[in-house]
């Protein structure tokens, strides 16, 4: 009997399968090897967390069991791969940024970013989203608590056991627990809103298709599983991941921009970011800032019950 949604995703559970085993031997033979080993252990921890972070995305868009306790137990394990709770990618993701992307109602929209140095715009992005964010997310876990209940718990659940592993494994190492825990999931974290920045900045949110650059690099995509095709995802966010390069193909390719249709992610970043490192639009203009603008509220006005399958697997 199938209890995967998609064959596709034997890869994603053999990546996480993966992060576990990495992580597990590196704290338990950190005492025993050079610390050359060692540094190469904490990046190597940092890659896998960063690509679980992925997968959290991928799967509060496309749960991958057939069973709903499946995906919630499913969520839980990777919760902790990148350290935070992954119901709670839901408000800030599925909610706020693809259902008002780049909108005052978009608490990740790119324009909050103002340094003059564009390095320091994609570098800093995830820290200046955490606060709006973390805020969103608990005033949404709030409304939730009161409207769907089994939300919310299955989102309490998981902070509870991520907290708690966290505070065991701080208590038992604390040196292991920076290098192998916290450093890593941060990375994740900062990884995965990062991306945001330069999938979105400069682009029309206005537009059909230029909403957002996408990249369809080979490497880059087998190894991120498809989420290079940002454009693809946005217009069909219920499409699972193995389906976006098709997608692409045959539903934005013709009808996006050059300039958004793009190959290589480091030679954009390199080009964006270092040299020669301006903030540009996808038509090669300097990028116009709004004058700066406090969020406008989302949450009070989302009807929970029109958008059940945004929730994940609560």
């Amino acid at each position: 009997m199938k209890f995967l949604r998609y064959s596709a995703d034997y890869r994603t559970l053999f990546a996480v399968a993966l992060y576990f085993a990495v992580a597990i031997c590196s704290w338990v033979y950190w005492n025993e090897v050079h610390w050359t080993v060692n540094v190469l252990m904490v990046v190597v921890n940092c890659v896998m967390s960063f690509l679980c972070a992925v997968i959290v995305h991928n799967t509060v868009h496309v749960p991958i069991f057939y069973s709903t306790n499946a995906n919630k137990l499913f969520q839980i394990v990777l919760s902790f791969t990148y350290g935070h709770p992954v119901t709670a990618f839901v408000p800030g993701h599925n909610f706020s940024h693809h259902k008002y992307t780049q909108t005052l109602k978009d608490s990740q929209r790119t324009s909050k970013m103002r340094f003059k140095i564009n390095f320091f715009n994609q570098l800093l992005y995830a820290f200046v989203m955490a606060n709006d964010v973390l805020s969103a997310e608990l005033r949404f876990a709030k409304k939730m608590y009161k409207e769907k209940p089994k939300w919310f718990w299955q989102y309490a659940i998981e902070l509870g056991l991520v907290l708690g592993i966290k505070a065991i494994l701080l208590i038992v190492d604390w040196q292991k627990f920076i290098f192998l825990v916290l450093i890593p999931h941060q990375y994740a974290v900062w990884g995965v809103l990062g991306t945001n920045y330069f999938q979105h900045d400069g682009c029309d949110e206005t537009h059909p298709y230029n909403h957002s650059r996408s990249f369809s690099g080979n490497w880059l995509n087998a190894i991120m599983f498809n989420n290079g095709y940002h454009g693809a995802h946005h217009m069909k966010p219920g499409l699972h991941w193995s389906k976006l390069p098709q997608f692409h193909e045959e539903n934005i390719r013709p009808y996006l921009h050059p300039n958004l249709d793009l190959v290589s992610l480091p030679a954009y970043l390199w080009k964006a970011t270092i040299w020669p490192g301006k903030r540009l639009d996808y038509l090669g203009n300097p990028v116009v800032l709004a004058p700066k603008q406090a969020d406008e509220d989302w949450i009070e006005e989302i009807k929970v019950a029109k958008y059940e399958d945004d929730l994940a697997a609560a």
